[in-house]
């Protein structure tokens, strides 16, 4: 249910041992009430939480759900994250000291526009791409998510370079790290794809919207499909049939 990276547990140790627990209490506490945020809304929702897991740059919360899920219910999920950690915020100063307030604060501030970043997995990523899917189709707007989280990611890194910002040695492995995770994700791609194909060929979903697409990689989620294609009109149903068949 809960996996915890060995980068984060040597944050964690690094931190206890040098006596800096207000330090991790607060990044520890930030990270947790806003995967906590996440996970409540997703099961009021019914979606399956395969697992939370706790990175150096921030939590991560995998669902072992349906792709075809409403758009509007993950956009719910996704920002509930960002809402529990802003009310934590707000909860949390008023038993603190100035001191460490402005502790606080440099954390909450530091993960929150980290994690809004456009860059896949985090929620400034999963945001993109829900915006480029009101757009594009499935297919396409999940490659257009990573194209542009590449870009982001190399411009953040870049912005650090040229404005002589010190990259300490945490920094530069969360930012390694993110690239892996980036780049995991795209190797996942066709896997994805193909899941979200197999989901509509093997469950009636009632959706109010229909599309006149042309092929499979046209096909976008929350709408039925109508495929046309060598003047010939097809429904949703057998151009997945003789997808799979093929296979």
């Amino acid at each position: 249910m809960v996996y915890v990276h060995p980068l984060f547990l040597s944050i964690i140790f690094i931190g206890l041992i040098s006596g800096l627990f207000k330090n991790i209490i607060f990044f520890t506490s930030i990270i947790f009430i806003h995967e906590l945020g996440h996970f409540l809304m997703a099961r009021f929702f019914g979606w399956n939480v395969d697992k939370i897991y706790f990175y150096p740059y921030g939590g991560f919360t995998k669902f072992n759900d349906d792709l075809n899920r409403p758009k509007y219910q993950e956009l719910i999920i996704m920002v509930s994250g960002t809402i529990f950690q802003v009310l934590y915020f707000f909860i949390i100063i008023n038993f603190l000291t100035i001191n460490e307030m402005e502790l606080f604060k440099d954390y909450h501030y530091s993960i929150l526009l980290f994690n809004l970043m456009p860059i896949y997995p985090l929620d400034g990523g999963k945001l993109l791409n829900l915006i480029l899917n009101v757009f594009l189709s499935f297919r396409k707007g999940f490659k257009a998510t990573i194209f542009l989280s590449y870009i982001c990611l190399f411009v953040f890194a870049c912005v650090l370079f040229l404005k002589n910002i010190s990259i300490s040695l945490s920094t530069f492995l969360v930012l390694t790290l993110l690239m892996c995770k980036l780049t995991k994700e795209y190797k996942k791609e066709k896997f994805y794809f193909n899941k979200f194909l197999l989901e509509r060929y093997l469950n009636n979903y009632e959706f109010k919207k229909y599309k006149i697409i042309k092929g499979i990689d046209d096909m976008t989620r929350d709408y039925k499909h109508v495929v046309f294609n060598d003047s010939r009109t097809k429904t949703e149903k057998e151009v997945l049939s003789n997808y799979f068949h093929r296979k």
